[in-house]
């Protein structure tokens, strides 16, 4: 019994599934969007079918990233102790690991509704290409944002079997807020990348120019939920979560500047898993109550 706690610890480690709290409250968010705005109408196996969906592809996304970079992180020593370079997961094991929440992404979603099947390997290729995508371009970090972006859209979508702008100012809010808070986490490895070639914001720019930018994707952020609120039934509940959003990603940019860095790790997962939950909470609640 220890041995398989130990292994699926392992594997939980892998896929760092604490990071699930990014994506997983906005696709919530959509899901009740759907629901109170159009006359679908709510299922509880529908749900547990979007929350699989964000399960898998996050399984396939992390899994699958750490198997491409196994060789960078060995090298790293900020992640010289992951799984992989670790010998705790062997190589083999994490391919079979993508291969399966791959297969279970695609039969989950297309067991959905039609667009559903057909945008499944879309997604996947999506979120599978970030793993390579610093190799060759400082835009990864968007493109992150995007494989954690077609959360909301991918939610919306299962509900009504559309698309419509509303989710789509989710989605894009989803994509510069990760990219922003990206380009914050990468300050880290900026010295590695640049001596390992490795393309991303921090390594090409100075480190002020980095946190500008990050800044310029996070006032997008916010013009996006702010557009995306205008679209929700109106109430104090709906404009406390826009607040208490946009006071994290404030924050967030108080704790990091160009010369005080040591807090990355607060502003990375504390405040940003902080800002994700109460959002949804808050839009959600505000949704259901429509007082």
């Amino acid at each position: 019994m220890k041995r398989i706690l130990s292994t699926i610890g392992d594997y939980m480690g892998l896929v760092k599934f604490a990071h699930t709290i990014f994506a997983m409250p906005f696709a919530l968010i959509a899901f009740t969007f759907a629901l109170k705005t159009t006359d679908a109408e709510f299922s509880w196996w529908l749900l547990l079918q979007v929350v699989l969906c964000m399960v898998f592809a996050r399984n396939v996304a992390m899994g699958f990233n750490r198997w491409a970079d196994r060789h960078i992180d060995k090298q790293n020593p900020r992640t010289a102790e992951r799984e992989i370079p670790a010998g705790k997961i062997s190589p083999r094991n994490a391919v079979i690991f993508v291969v399966v929440n791959a297969l279970c992404f695609i039969a989950t979603a297309s067991s959905i509704n039609l667009l559903t099947a057909v945008l499944s390997p879309v997604a996947l290729l999506v979120v599978m290409a970030y793993s390579y995508c610093k190799r060759f371009t400082s835009l990864a970090h968007l493109v992150l944002g995007l494989s954690l972006g077609i959360a909301p859209a991918g939610a919306y979508i299962a509900v009504t079997g559309t698309l419509t702008f509303a989710p789509c100012l989710l989605s894009l809010l989803v994509l510069t807020w990760c990219g922003g808070f990206d380009i914050i986490y990468a300050l880290q490895d900026r010295d590695f990348d640049r001596e390992n070639g490795l393309h991303s914001i921090p390594s090409k720019f100075s480190v002020a120019t980095s946190l500008y930018i990050s800044i310029a994707l996070h006032v997008v952020s916010i013009a996006s939920l702010i557009g995306f609120a205008l679209y929700c039934p109106q109430n104090w509940l709906l404009w406390l979560g826009v607040a208490l959003f946009c006071g994290c990603i404030i924050l967030e940019h108080i704790l990091v500047t160009p010369t005080r860095q040591r807090s990355i790790g607060i502003a990375f997962g504390t405040l940003n898993g902080l800002a994700s939950t109460t959002l949804a909470t808050c839009i959600i609640l505000s949704l259901i109550l429509h007082f």
